[in-house]
């Protein structure tokens, strides 16, 4: 019994040092070659609710969704919702026809390949993946 008690609360500290670990390493890049220097929570937020489509410079913007345990962090920590709301939000604006959700993806590796062969995507992301072909653009603080 003992060991079964050790055994969960070493789970849950696991549980809570990974949960403040990916939000604290958690930002969202641009290819370098985007103009955009930085956005603000605002600007992000209207941008992954499809309120506007395009970056402060006019260009259209690509927002692309990561794995789900991240996509989970990214919305609550940016607009207090969990991925059921987000769901059921997106289910409504689609019905409308005014945007589109951000298309998903499970692979860090293809996400990084998308942002460093696409000049209009836009992502979040682990610091730890960030790479040459990647500017930061909002670090969750």
């Amino acid at each position: 019994m003992k060991l079964l008690l050790r055994s969960f609360k070493l789970l849950v500290m696991l549980t809570v040092f990974n949960s403040n670990a990916l939000e604290q390493s958690l930002v969202v890049v641009v290819n370098t070659d985007n103009p955009t220097e930085q956005l603000s929570k605002r600007q992000l937020i209207d941008l992954y609710m499809g309120k506007y489509v395009a970056f402060p410079n006019g260009e259209k913007a690509q927002p692309i969704d990561g794995p789900s345990a991240m996509r989970h962090k990214f919305y609550y920590t940016l607009v207090n919702k969990n991925l059921s709301q987000i769901n059921s939000y997106w289910s409504r604006v689609r019905f409308t026809g005014k945007a589109t959700p951000p298309i998903g993806y499970n692979s860090m590796e293809f996400i990084q390949d998308y942002i460093a062969n696409n000049k209009n995507a836009i992502a979040y992301i682990e610091s730890s993946y960030v790479t040459e072909n990647m500017k930061v653009v909002y670090r969750f603080e």
